[in-house]
């Protein structure tokens, strides 16, 4: 019996380590995004991650930290894409809250395996309140090798840095 359950658990390891390794060789799957901001005076950030497609055109958007609309304004390039698409389906990817300075937030999304290594982005947008908004404050290129990086410095903005994890 317990030959069994040994055999067993390692079928089980042998396919959840398969599986994983896939995921990373394959660039797609589902993502958890650790995003830590710079020390900066001043209120929470507004966040936004999209897809933006090899034209510099938004696909989509995966992700918005900070969800009072009254501020959408203040990331006017893809608030004016909102507002282009505002009769398509519902907005996903409000994650309630801005990040305030020098703070963490860890989000989740989904990166479709047909945008890696076709010359898609993601774009992480900050805006603060009363300060600079950064169209580009990190871009990643979606190739399975930049991927399997993990980790992305912010230089233009309030980020300090980005970590995407295979889930």
């Amino acid at each position: 019996m317990k030959r069994l359950s040994i055999l067993g658990l390692f079928v089980v390891l042998t396919i959840s380590l398969t599986s994983f390794v896939n995921k990373v060789n394959s660039g797609g799957g589902d993502y958890k995004c650790l995003i830590q901001l710079k020390n900066y005076q001043g209120e929470g950030a507004y966040v936004v991650i999209s897809l933006i497609d090899n034209e510099g055109e938004y696909v989509k958007t995966l992700r918005v930290l900070g969800d009072d609309r009254e501020w959408y304004p203040d990331l006017p390039a893809w608030n004016t894409f909102r507002e282009k698409n505002r009769f398509q389906p519902r907005l996903d990817g409000i994650t309630g809250a801005s990040i305030g300075s020098g703070e963490r937030s860890v989000v989740s999304f989904t990166l479709e395996e047909q945008y890696i290594d076709k010359g898609y982005t993601l774009r992480f947008e900050t805006s603060v309140e009363d300060k600079k908004y950064h169209k580009e404050d990190v871009v990643i290129d979606l190739s399975k090798d930049n991927l399997s990086k993990g980790k992305y410095e912010g230089e233009k903005g309030y980020i300090r840095m980005i970590r995407l994890i295979p889930v």
